[in-house]
């Protein structure tokens, strides 16, 4: 698995941090147990962590030292930082990360009718910081168009989509904020399954989506 879309800077300092809310922790936990680019990033994040906090007068400030690891972590890494894990497409079992919260296998979910070809599982115990989720979509589905009102954290564990950021496929990551506005389509052949973290509802353009909304639970 080679992913191409990864974490933000700030949600990485964040998890560096172990401030990143428990909902948005897991599913970058999913994306870094597949992702070495960004597992070589966040412990060069850590250890930027480390020498400021060393480094600090008591006076400065937590924005000075923000603004610090965001430009440190900003310097791009070799192309093959590290071997990445390896291609777990076909295996029935989650990721690591996801089990405490859905279990050990995908066919074992218990999955919910949400609309035509989209169903849900919420996560069986409580997150702190938003709601976390497994959505599966079935293959060549339009997901209305939407943006969001807050943040959406989504990683691709199963099939594909596309929109306007470009392709996700496996282990992708999109990482949003209230900016972002689009509308991702399926990619043919399989269902798109993937884990996702919301902190508030999104927020879709069509009147009718927005009617049936609360019936979604989206």
């Amino acid at each position: 698995m080679n992913p191409v879309h990864h974490l933000d800077a700030t949600s990485l300092m964040s998890h560096a941090a172990g401030v990143l809310p428990t909902a948005f922790a897991v599913v970058a936990a999913t994306h870094l147990s597949v992702c070495a680019q960004c597992r070589a990033q966040l412990a060069l994040a850590e250890r930027i962590g480390g020498v400021l906090l060393g480094k600090q007068e008591p006076a400065a400030t937590a924005d000075h030292a923000r603004e610090a690891m965001l430009e440190l972590i900003k310097v791009p890494l070799p192309e093959k930082a590290a071997p990445s894990a390896p291609d777990r497409d076909h295996s029935d079992s989650l990721p690591a990360p996801l089990r405490p919260y859905f279990g050990e296998s995908l066919s074992r979910l218990p999955w919910r009718f949400v609309a035509p070809g989209i169903r849900r599982v919420a996560a069986q115990r409580e997150v702190s910081g938003g709601s976390l989720m497994l959505l599966s979509v079935a293959p060549g589905k339009s997901i209305p168009e939407h943006t969001h009102g807050k943040n959406e954290m989504t990683c691709i564990l199963r099939g594909a989509y596309d929109d306007i950021l470009g392709h996700f496929g496996p282990g992708d990551l999109a990482d949003l904020d209230g900016e972002t506005t689009h509308q991702p389509i399926t990619s043919p052949g399989t269902p798109c399954i993937c884990v996702a973290a919301t902190d508030a509802p999104l927020r879709f353009k069509g009147w009718l989506v927005r009617t049936l909304q609360p019936l979604f639970n989206l």
